[in-house]
């Protein structure tokens, strides 16, 4: 295995055996002892054929229906199960968050299912107690650790399972099932929180959900597990557009109708020419960025002699109009003949001189023969300003000092 590679999949296939007759008492096992069918079971394939690699810091995303076979994989690849057919390999230590609270006791304290919980996931109890504050503080239960876990809250049980998992998780791999599932809108916060960390640090995660917005936020790519075979793999939004194709057509049917009337939004003017797309370099610009490029992708319905005239103009969060051009004031306008179909894709470059703040971009495109307006797209994309010498003007252009005394 490449030491680029975190988790190679190589081939795996898994099944159970399921009894068909249940033997529950001595008396059944002796009523019909020539009984040809009491060791008869019928086979169960959880999993078929399962490969893939997954590289170092990558944040890996398994979607699909329950009982298409995610959880046995992250089992298989915990080291829980053992496949029938093909071999898992991991490089670096392995932290399974497979089901939180597994091996608590509740006749024992909070404080004594810590240290329990702890020593299940492989730390010593001169590890746990280093840690064992930062755990309680995480969890928001200092006056609760001395309580037996039974008279816990669920929530409460949760918190202190998570906070367990997540503060002594030292490790190369984690594997996340489900954890979002479950627990108050504070917990659910402090687990999305968590995931931004781990993602931050480069951490390789396998993550098993069935909420496609966090696999679209986190997840680098995913698969989709459907009757216990890959039947895609791809970006995670891709794979979430694929997962809802599939298991929900009438979200998905409405999801799109939706894109079609957002795509649609704000866009007006007498047609001619359509704005298809706007994008940029990067989004959020800082301080050490000299320029904000902008890409604007636009398509001729209809033949233009003179060519076209195209234009931006750059809002703040408050609507007011910071800086806007066009290709005849910055002498680029080019008269040259556009035809039906052509595509035209424009880069502006605008100077950081942005205070910080969120800016909005708003292009446009015009005849010049007339100089009507062809296309507009109100409010069409924003860009983020993170600047450390903020003042309270709309603009703060890089300005310099000189003193001499």
């Amino acid at each position: 295995m490449s030491k680029d590679i975190a988790i190679s999949v190589h081939h795996v296939s898994k099944s159970f055996k399921l009894p068909h007759e249940k033997i529950d008492s001595v008396k059944s096992l002796f009523v019909n002892p020539l009984n040809k069918n009491r060791k008869r079971y019928e086979e169960q394939h959880a999993l078929k054929d399962i490969t893939f690699d997954i590289p170092k810091g990558e944040f890996f995303g398994i979607v699909g229906r329950n009982g298409s076979g995610k959880s046995t994989l992250l089992k298989i690849i915990a080291g829980i199960y053992q496949p029938n057919q093909g071999s898992v390999s991991v490089q670096g230590r392995l932290v399974p968050f497979i089901e939180l609270g597994v091996g608590f006791n509740p006749e024992l304290t909070g404080r004594e299912n810590v240290y329990l919980n702890g020593a299940l996931l492989g730390f010593t109890k001169a590890e746990v107690e280093v840690k064992y504050d930062s755990i309680v503080e995480f969890a928001e239960l200092e006056r609760f650790m001395d309580q037996k876990l039974k008279n816990y809250s669920s929530g409460m049980q949760v918190r202190l399972a998570f906070s367990v998992a997540t503060v002594l998780a030292e490790s190369d791999v984690l594997l996340i099932d489900e954890v979002l599932a479950v627990g108050d809108a504070d917990f659910q916060r402090k687990c999305f929180e968590y995931f931004k960390k781990i993602k931050k640090d480069k951490k390789t995660v396998i993550f098993v959900s069935h909420d496609m917005g966090a696999i679209r936020e986190y997840c680098d790519r995913a698969v989709l597990i459907e009757k216990n075979k890959i039947v895609f793999e791809g970006t995670s939004d891709q794979t979430a557009k694929e997962y809802t194709r599939l298991f929900l057509p009438d979200v998905y049917k409405a999801q799109q109708n939706e894109k079609t009337k957002l795509k649609n939004k704000g866009k007006w003017g007498l047609g001619g020419a359509s704005i298809e797309s706007i994008s940029f370099t990067k989004k959020v610009l800082t301080g050490a960025d000299e320029n904000l490029e902008i890409r604007v992708k636009i398509i001729s319905q209809k033949e233009y002699p003179e060519g076209l005239i195209y234009g931006i103009t750059i809002k703040n969060q408050q609507g007011e109009g910071l800086c806007g051009t066009n290709s005849r004031i910055i002498r680029q306008e080019s008269k040259s003949r556009i035809g039906i179909g052509e595509v035209i894709n424009l880069t502006w470059t605008v100077p950081n001189v942005f205070n910080e703040g969120r800016f909005i971009v708003e292009p446009a495109v015009s005849d010049p023969a007339n100089m009507d307006v062809v296309a507009w797209w109100d409010d069409a994309a924003d860009f983020r300003v993170i600047n450390e010498q903020k003042t309270p003007y709309k603009i703060a252009p890089k300005i310099g000092l000189a003193v001499k005394s």
